[in-house]
């Protein structure tokens, strides 16, 4: 299964400052839910594992991320990165992360992400999939943004926020619900809709 997902996300804070931020991968795995990295292999290489509870579907990956290209100029970075899933599925992808600096100082970070998945996430349906993951990236941006922003707090002597503790397995349990509710939404907002044109019609 092919899945491609685009999201932003927008932080106030110089571009410098973000730029710094997701070249550093300790700092950035400490915002995604579930993951952790377990060794650095050589400048370029990390070997990570994440690990999310999908409903009734509880699943683990581990696997090599590589920073393969930087483009300071640029401001853009490709990641690669392949895992294998403890059942014997497997995930095998890119990520590209754009920066761009925005009026007024902030700045803005697009994720491009392409993964092949196969195993039993597979029987979750991709739009199933999805859904997840734009919660997942919700959790992920907010907790990014404390991260970079809070560089300029320490600098200033303003209080720092701590990341919020995570529970796991409830955490992603609850966005799946959401997930599934939101389809339910989406469901009866086209069938109101399409009901709508017929009246109009008449």
């Amino acid at each position: 299964m092919a899945i491609e997902i685009t999201e932003k996300m927008q932080v106030q804070a110089p571009l410098e400052r973000a730029w710094a931020f997701i070249l550093e991968p300790t700092r950035v795995v400490k915002c995604m839910p579930g993951a952790e990295i377990l060794e650095q292999l050589n400048d370029e290489t990390y070997l990570g594992k994440v690990k999310v509870k999908l409903g009734a579907i509880t699943t683990s990956y581990k696997g090599e991320v590589v920073f393969a290209s930087i483009d300071e100029a640029a401001r853009t970075i490709r990641i690669t990165g392949q895992g294998r899933e403890t059942g014997g599925g497997t995930a095998r992808g890119s990520l590209d992360v754009t920066l761009r600096a925005l009026d007024g100082g902030g700045s803005e970070m697009q994720f491009d992400i392409r993964v092949e998945l196969t195993g039993k996430v597979m029987q979750m349906g991709g739009r199933m999939i999805k859904g997840v993951s734009a919660q997942l990236f919700k959790q992920f941006s907010a907790n990014a943004a404390l991260q970079i922003e809070a560089a300029d707090a320490s600098e200033t002597g303003s209080p720092i926020a701590p990341l919020p503790q995570q529970d796991e397995a409830l955490g992603v349990a609850s966005l799946v619900g959401r997930s599934i509710w939101q389809a339910i939404l989406d469901f009866f907002g086209r069938l109101f809709g399409r009901a709508n044109e017929h009246g109009d019609r008449r």
